[in-house]
């Protein structure tokens, strides 16, 4: 077998394990990130710092293509308040979601989502991928690393 089909089969193999890997749609893992995802976004858009306070974890890593990367909760909690709150809206794309359970930890969660800015209201509003890691703890779920990607 020559090296380029052994080249496009891995990359088949690799992409096939991970469609697989998912869970289901119609699991109770993906219903409650979704759920996750949709209580915090809402506080977000809202600028409901007590909710967002809650749902991130406080050993938080937040890696931005573009900022950095932020690893005081505190500080990435004020610059939500004072660059966000009231100016931008996140919206998650349909469908765009993949669930990956972490055994004994929690999940993983991929997806795409727009922002829409107040500040900027005729600029385009292109669709960018997120990951967000969620650790599942005895009595409820945190957000624990997020990639931002635009």
């Amino acid at each position: 077998m020559n090296l380029l089909k052994i080249i496009i089969y891995s990359i088949v193999a690799f992409f096939t394990s991970m469609a697989f890997g998912q869970v289901s749609k119609d699991s109770e893992l993906y219903r409650t990130i979704l759920e996750l995802d949709n209580t915090y976004f809402t506080a977000y858009n809202t600028c409901d710092m007590e909710t967002q306070t809650a749902i991130f974890d406080e050993d938080l890593e937040f890696y931005h293509d573009k900022g950095g990367l932020a690893t005081d909760k505190k500080a990435i909690l004020k610059s939500i308040e004072n660059n966000i709150c009231g100016k931008v809206t996140r919206t998650l794309v349909e469908d765009s979601v993949e669930v990956h359970a972490i055994n004994d930890f929690g999940a993983v969660q991929i997806g795409m989502h727009t922002f829409f800015s107040k500040e900027e209201p005729d600029a385009e509003s292109k669709p960018s991928k997120f990951i967000a890691i969620w650790k599942n703890t005895d009595d409820h779920w945190l957000m624990h690393r997020v990639i931002s990607l635009h």
